[in-house]
């Protein structure tokens, strides 16, 4: 299904009172899992007054619980992310899916979509090897630059689009390895469109390695991408692509077939 062209905040149709209120949301994070009211205004941007007024209708919604002077996210919040889930029926197939592919290769699966500038983890399959100092879980979200999912779905994108979003993109560096130049990006994205998948071999973490392949329903609809992350020292590069691609290619051709 085609997607519409997005509101700009100008229009008279956008609802800017909404979307502060999401930006609010957002501003919580595990850096940032309980804030004052000083905190999240310099997090949004908003002045104190404004934070405030959208912290007290949040808090009185149930999607922020508020003790003395910290706000923090209350569990309601899980209900924004389950309607997505619950919308997509194909979430049940991409969990077991992704929990075969950890069972045979040993290393951890998830499915990530491209929002903005991040990939999204909107199902996963953890091993029991920890990869990054930050815990990967649903909702993670990492730059799409850096890892092999984003540049899986980054390469979906039609030319204008692949342009425009490299055009604003902030590529910072990471690693030692990390690519920060973004015509260099940028031939990376096409290389993955050209073979079908992308590899990220530690650019984001030390010692991170992955490989990713699109998703795609029985309609070519793209769902996202799965991939298998694990870590350098303990995986050589050339399993990714003996061992893990054709893992990966073959339960997208079992999502493809099962998903309509």
């Amino acid at each position: 299904m085609e997607q519409d062209e997005a509101l700009a905040p100008e229009d008279r149709d956008f609802v800017t009172a909404l979307a502060s209120g999401l930006e609010v949301i957002l501003a919580f994070d595990e850096a940032h899992p309980r804030m004052t009211l000083s905190e999240v205004a310099a997090r949004t941007g908003m002045n104190r007054a404004r934070a405030r007024r959208f912290l007290l209708t949040l808090h009185a919604l149930g999607y922020v619980r508020k003790q003395q002077r910290v706000f923090e996210l209350a569990p309601k919040v899980l209900q924004l992310g389950y309607a997505f889930l619950s919308a997509n029926d194909y979430r049940s197939v991409i969990q077991q899916v992704l929990e075969e592919i950890t069972g045979e290769s040993g290393e951890s699966s998830s499915l990530g979509v491209l929002d903005g500038d991040e990939v999204t983890y909107v199902a996963r399959s953890s091993s029991r090897h920890r990869l990054m100092a930050i815990t990967l879980a649903v909702g993670t979200r990492l730059p799409a630059a850096h890892t092999s999912m984003g540049r899986v779905l980054l390469a979906q994108l039609p030319d204008e689009e692949l342009d425009a979003w490299l055009a604003r993109a902030v590529l910072e560096k990471h690693t030692e390895k990390t690519i920060t130049d973004k015509a260099e990006l940028r031939k990376c994205i096409l290389k993955a469109r050209q073979q079908g998948y992308a590899i990220a071999d530690q650019e984001l973490d030390s010692g991170l390695r992955s490989i990713a392949v699109p998703a795609f329903d029985a309609n070519s609809k793209l769902l996202g991408a799965i991939n298998i992350s694990t870590n350098a020292a303990r995986v050589a590069f050339d399993t990714l692509m003996t061992e893990y691609l054709p893992l990966l290619q073959q339960k997208a051709r079992d999502i493809r077939a099962t998903v309509s």
